[in-house]
């Protein structure tokens, strides 16, 4: 049998008892294995001192297990039927369940200050690369174990060069260290998806003492159209004034030829070809534009 039939059966009988069918649109496909459970959980070190952020809880299955080893869990759910189930079957002061979107919450507010976070999710596959994204810029995170497609799991871990190697790739290896932990079958869901996935642990980076927010603009600009050559592609960002004849002149005094393409580059690429725009003086303000 599938996943385990304990987990499904109380998973189906909440959904049930509150009127509620997995909605495909927000990609609730629900963890009914205890055993994946508790190896993410481990994977992530909790500690009775840690703080932990929950993305998709969905009916609290890891919410339980995470409540039962950390200090407290902030748990951020999407969808207003699952915030009542959550508000009902978890324990208030070890759990804040807070309603919305994770990329429009202001997860400093929400947060507050104080101690590193670690962050533990299943994530939605319809939406894992700009809630990773998001994640990566902010500063407060020690440590991510996070569940994701198969397919995402090898672009995150992706080198230059390889057919995986993507915007996500050289971002994530800007911030972080990530390594594939193991694989998990598509049977340990419901409703069960069309793809396998994969945990994914990712370690923050200290030995750049930089602001990478402006790195992972380039970034963006250069896979954004990946066709085009890096000068053509980061004369047409929003944010560079220079023309395409001064942009490559960046690009060389880089050490980059201007007709390489993005998927060429390693991160500390796009690092070193930052701050040689930065030298030249003329880039536009890139606060708030994270999302170009």
């Amino acid at each position: 049998m599938p996943g385990d039939a304990v987990v499904l059966r109380n998973t189906r009988s909440i959904l049930e008892k509150y009127g509620l069918q997995p909605k495909k649109a927000l990609g609730q496909n629900f963890l009914i294995d205890r055993n994946i459970r508790d190896k993410i959980v481990d994977a992530a070190a909790i500690t009775g001192e840690d703080v932990v952020l929950e993305i998709g809880p969905g009916v609290g299955t890891l919410t339980e297990e995470l409540a039962r080893r950390a200090s407290r869990v902030i748990a951020v759910e999407l969808d207003g039927g699952l915030v009542r189930v959550l508000r009902d079957r978890l324990p208030p002061e070890r759990v804040a369940v807070v309603e919305g979107d994770v990329l429009a919450l202001d997860l400093p507010s929400l947060l507050g200050e104080g101690s590193p976070i670690k962050i533990v999710a299943n994530l939605p596959y319809y939406i894992t690369s700009p809630i990773i994204f998001r994640l990566l810029e902010w500063p407060r995170w020690e440590m991510m174990v996070i569940m994701v497609q198969g397919e995402v799991a090898d672009r995150l871990v992706a080198g230059p060069g390889t057919k995986a190697y993507g915007s996500l790739s050289a971002a994530v290896a800007l911030h972080a260290r990530a390594e594939i932990l193991f694989r998990v079958s598509r049977r340990v869901f419901y409703p069960q998806p069309q793809v396998d996935s994969a945990v994914v642990r990712l370690l923050p980076r200290r030995d750049l003492e930089v602001d990478l927010q402006g790195p992972s603009l380039l970034i963006r600009a250069a896979f954004g159209q990946r066709r085009k050559t890096l000068a053509n592609a980061l004369a047409a960002a929003p944010w560079n004034p220079l023309s395409k004849e001064e942009t490559e002149k960046v690009l060389l005094a880089a050490g980059i030829d201007p007709l390489r393409r993005g998927e060429s580059l390693r991160p500390e690429d796009f690092l070193r070809l930052w701050m040689e725009f930065q030298r030249v003086g003329k880039i536009q303000d890139v606060a708030g534009r994270k999302g170009e």
